[in-house]
Parts: structure tokens; C-alpha cells; sequence
């Protein structure tokens, strides 16, 4: 069941109804995707068509921010919680590791993708990172197959939304894999090039208050959030 905020259908599941989801996408066959939006992302969609179209086209649509949540909230249609695409995919890569399914990781600066896998094989006993390959490219059909030839089963798409959403949509099919997710800036964090938030601001919902103190350029991107409650209340109302 989908819970509609501001025209982005939410898929209303908890964390390990997400997995099991995920998990279940990953065997099934043909091309499948995932995506995490947060305020900034359903704002985008208000003004992308196409965004809007890749976002709701998937498969799975988690809730990320806590501020999805609180508007689900305002509209009189509360989620389940929230799903981090972080901890989804965390979750997710130790379903992959019991089960032997591969991985691709796409996204991030020259050598960071390759700093992540090694790091991620290593917190992930058994997991098989198939490939790898960054987020600067001009070309798709290189990138595709380089990801056919790896036989991938899942793909991290970490190219910052909604160009991940739309790349997903457009090329889910020639990868040759079963599920792509979209993820932003995880493999930064993977690779532990940045940290994320103290867990005292994951549980508070208040990683965007912690990424703005470390990063107050930011703060642009930060007022989408306020934005997005008032485009809720306003939802509301009409």
C-alpha cells in the first residue's frame, strides 16, 4: 500500500518488510529498482516531471527522511516509519552475503567505489562485490557493460538524485541485474571518506541537523524540509 505525499507514492513498510522485499526483487527476474526519497527529492519531483515519473515508477519507494514521515503525519496518513536507504542497504548487503548474490557498486569520485568494496567485503563476509566504477562518466553504454559483464545481481546507483532515479528507470533493463537502489552519497560512507551522524542523531531523526553542522553550505539544501512541511500542510488543507 502507498501513502501519497505531495504526488511521491511511499511504500508503508517497516525495515525488514523493506528487506524482505528487496530480497524477494533480487531473485525475481527482469530489472526491478528502489528509491529513497527525502524532502529534498519529493520537492524536485513537484518540479520534474520526469523525476516524478522514475520516482514512482519503482519498485520500492522508502521512506528516507524523517521530515517524510512527519508530513505523512500532517496529512492524516502516518507511515510505518522511516527507512533509511543507508540501513536498508546495509541490511540488505547481509541478505546478499548469506545467500551469494553479487554486487556492483556505481557512484562516488574516481577510487572511492573501489575503497568501499574492500571495505564492505570485510564487514561483509561472503558478500561478492563484482564490480565497480564511478560516478564521472559521460557515456551510459561503457558504464552498462561493464555491469553486464560483471553478471551483477544488484546494483548500488550512488549518483545523486534525481539523475540516479532517472538512470535507473532508463537503464535498469541493459545492466542485466534484477535490482538497482538508488543510494546518493552511501558509498562516501562506505568507503568511510565522510561518517555519518552519532547514532543519538540517527534515532532523533536529526542526521540533516549533524550534516549541516559539519557542512553549513548546505543549509540551501536544508530548507527544503521546512518547504516541504508547509507544501504538506498546504496538501492538507485543498
Amino acid at each position: 500500500m502507498r501513502v501519497e505525499i505531495l504526488g511521491v507514492g511511499f511504500d508503508n513498510v517497516t525495515m525488514d518488510q523493506a528487506v524482505a522485499e528487496g530480497v524477494r526483487l533480487a531473485d525475481t527476474e527482469g530489472a526491478h529498482y528502489v528509491v529513497t526519497p527525502n524532502p529534498e527529492i519529493v520537492e524536485a519531483c513537484r518540479e520534474d516531471q520526469e523525476a516524478l515519473e522514475a520516482v514512482n515508477g519503482a519498485d520500492l519507494v522508502l521512506a528516507d527522511g524523517i521530515g517524510v514521515v512527519y508530513g505523512a503525519k500532517i496529512l492524516g496518513t502516518p507511515l510505518k516509519g522511516r527507512v533509511p536507504g543507508i540501513e536498508f542497504a546495509q541490511h540488505l548487503m547481509g541478505r546478499m552475503a548469506q545467500n551469494g548474490k553479487s554486487l556492483f557498486l556505481l557512484g562516488a569520485k574516481p577510487g572511492v567505489a573501489e575503497k568501499a568494496a574492500e571495505r564492505l567485503q570485510g564487514q561483509y563476509p561472503g558478500l561478492r562485490v563484482a564490480g565497480v566504477h564511478d560516478g564521472y562518466f559521460q557515456e551510459d553504454g561503457p558504464v552498462l557493460e561493464a555491469i553486464r559483464a560483471s553478471g551483477a545481481d544488484v546494483v548500488f546507483v550512488c549518483l545523486g538524485a534525481p539523475k540516479q532515479e532517472k538512470w535507473m528507470r532508463r537503464n535498469g533493463e541493459a545492466t542485466g541485474a534484477h535490482l538497482l537502489v538508488g543510494l546518493g552519497g552511501c558509498l562516501d560512507v562506505f568507503s568511510g571518506e565522510v561518517r555519518r551522524a552519532p547514532e543519538a542523531f540517527q534515532k532523533m531523526g536529526l542526521e540533516w541537523l549533524y550534516r549541516l553542522a559539519k557542512n553549513p553550505s548546505r543549509v540551501g539544501r536544508m530548507m527544503k524540509l521546512p518547504l516541504f512541511l508547509v507544501h504538506a500542510a498546504g496538501q492538507k488543507k485543498s
